[in-house]
C-alpha cells in the first residue's frame, strides 16, 4: 500500500444506520493524521437513524485535494453490512480489497417481501474477482466484552492493509475513546487485526 510520498489511497466505508460506520471513519481519520498523512473525508448518512445506507469516503496521502472518491477508483471497501458491500462494488478499482462483515441487515422492503435480499453477497463479491476478507465482527465484539465494538473489529482488519503501525492505532483508540470502553475497543481491534492478517493472502 502507498506510503506518505506516494499516490492518494481511497478507502470507501459503507453500512447502515446504527452500525457505527461514521465513528469508525472518524477513528480512521485520526489514525492517519497521527501517522503524518494529509487526510480528507466526506460522508452521506441521510436516513442513517432509520437504518438507511451510510457511506464515508476517506482519502489519504502526502497531499489530498478532494474528499470525494471517483467512482471506479476506491482501493479498499469496508462493508459493515454485506448487502451494502455488494451494492458498492462499482466504486472499486481493479484488484481492490474488500473487507466485509458477514452480517445481513434486511431493509424494510425486503422484510415485507417487496424486494429480495442478496444473501449470497459474499460469494458474489468473490466471484467478481476482488480480494475479500470476511470479518465476523459481531462475534468478535462479543468476545471483546462489548457488542458495540463490532465496527472497531472491522477497523482492526482494515489496519492490516494500511501503512500505519498497530501501536498508532491502539494509542489513538486510547486517546479518543471514553475510559470505560477503552479496553474493550483495544481488544476488539486486536481481534480484527488477527482476522485481517489471516485473510491477507486471499
Amino acid at each position: 500500500m502507498a506510503g506518505p510520498a506516494d499516490r492518494t489511497v481511497n478507502v470507501l466505508m459503507v453500512g447502515v444506520g446504527g452500525q457505527g460506520t461514521i465513528l469508525a471513519s472518524e477513528l480512521l481519520v485520526r489514525v492517519l493524521m497521527a501517522a503524518g498523512y494529509d487526510v480528507k473525508k466526506s460522508e452521506v448518512h441521510g436516513m442513517a437513524q432509520r437504518g438507511g445506507t451510510v457511506v464515508s469516503h476517506v482519502r489519504f496521502g502526502s497531499r489530498v485535494h478532494s474528499p470525494l472518491i471517483v467512482r471506479g477508483e476506491a482501493d479498499i471497501l469496508v462493508g459493515f453490512e454485506m448487502g451494502e458491500a455488494l451494492r458498492s462494488l462499482d466504486w472499486l478499482a481493479a484488484g481492490a480489497r474488500v473487507i466485509a462483515e458477514n452480517k445481513a441487515i434486511l431493509p424494510y422492503t425486503a422484510q415485507v417481501g417487496q424486494a429480495s435480499y442478496p444473501f449470497d453477497a459474499l460469494e458474489r463479491i468473490r466471484e467478481a474477482g476482488y480480494h475479500l476478507t470476511v470479518v465476523d465482527g459481531e462475534n468478535m465484539a462479543a468476545k471483546a466484552g462489548d457488542r458495540r465494538t463490532a465496527n472497531v473489529v472491522l477497523m482492526g482488519a482494515l489496519a492490516t492493509f494500511l501503512p500505519v503501525e498497530r501501536a498508532v492505532w491502539e494509542q489513538t483508540i486510547r486517546d479518543n475513546m471514553p475510559e470505560k470502553v477503552v479496553e474493550a475497543n483495544v481488544t476488539a481491534f486486536g481481534l480484527g487485526w488477527g482476522q485481517g492478517r489471516a485473510g491477507a493472502g486471499r
